[in-house]
C-alpha cells in the first residue's frame, strides 16, 4: 500500500517514524495532514524545525536545552548557588520548574547507567557531573556559575532500576567530596518517570527528600 504514495512522502512518513512513538500509521496520518493543511503551514513547520537546529543546542555548564553557550537558569544570579539537582533529561527540567519547589541549578545527565541496555556511565553527562563537582578538576569552567561551596547535590533520577543505579552510582563517586547527597523523596511512584509526575508530588518529593 506504501508503495502508492508519490516517492516525496513516502519518504516525509519514512522521516516521520523516526520520531519517538511514531508508527507508521500515526506518520501516514501527520504526513496526509501536512500535505493537506496547505503550503503556507508546512513550509512554517520545516522553517521551524531548520531554525530550531541551527539555533538550539545544550547549555555547556549544565547541559539543558539552550540558545547559545549558557542557558538561562545557569545565567539566573537569582538561583541557589549551593544547590545542584542532577536530572535525567530536559524534560525533568521543566517538570521540576514546573512544580516551583526548587530554585537551585541543575545538571541533565542525558541518560542513566543501564548496563543491560548497553549504557554505561561513559555515555551520559556523569563526568562532567564529578568535574563540577570536584574542586581539584584539572581544566575548571571559569563560566560555571556553580561559584559558592555546594551544600546539597539532589539526585532526581527517575524510580526505575537504571535511576536508582545511576543515584548509587553519583552518591558513591561524589562520597569522598564532602558533598551533603540527597535523593528525591519517594512519593514519586515506583517504575514512573519525573516528566510525567504532576506539580504537587514533585513538590512534596523535593520537601521530602533524604540523604543517601
Amino acid at each position: 500500500m506504501a508503495s502508492l504514495y508519490p516517492v516525496s512522502m513516502r519518504r516525509l512518513i519514512n522521516e516521520l517514524t523516526k520520531l519517538p512513538s511514531v508508527g507508521d500509521k500515526s506518520a501516514t496520518r501527520l504526513a496526509y495532514h501536512l500535505i493537506t493543511r496547505g503550503r503556507h503551514d508546512g513550509l512554517a513547520l520545516s522553517a521551524a524545525i531548520q531554525e530550531a537546529i541551527e539555533k538550539v543546542s545544550l547549555c555547556k555548564v549544565c547541559h539543558f536545552i539552550a540558545e547559545g553557550e549558557v542557558c538561562p537558569i545557569c545565567q539566573d544570579e537569582r538561583r541557589n548557588r549551593r544547590l545542584l539537582c542532577a536530572v535525567e533529561k530536559p524534560a525533568d527540567v521543566i517538570a521540576l520548574e514546573r512544580s516551583g519547589g526548587y530554585r537551585g541549578l541543575y545538571h541533565v545527565l542525558h541518560g542513566v547507567w543501564s548496563p543491560l541496555k548497553g549504557v554505561g556511565p561513559e555515555q551520559t553527562r556523569m563526568q562532567q557531573l564529578l568535574e563540577r563537582l570536584n574542586p581539584e578538576r584539572s581544566t575548571p569552567q571559569t563560566d560555571d556559575p556553580l561559584q559558592l561551596p555546594l551544600e546539597e547535590l539532589i539526585l532526581a533520577t527517575s524510580t526505575t532500576v537504571e535511576g536508582d543505579a545511576t543515584a548509587l552510582y553519583v552518591a558513591n563517586a561524589v562520597q569522598s567530596m564532602g558533598v551533603v547527597v540527597s535523593r528525591l523523596a519517594q512519593g514519586l511512584p515506583k517504575g514512573g518517570e519525573l516528566e510525567y509526575a504532576d506539580e504537587l508530588t514533585l513538590h512534596l518529593s523535593l520537601e521530602g527528600r533524604r540523604s543517601l
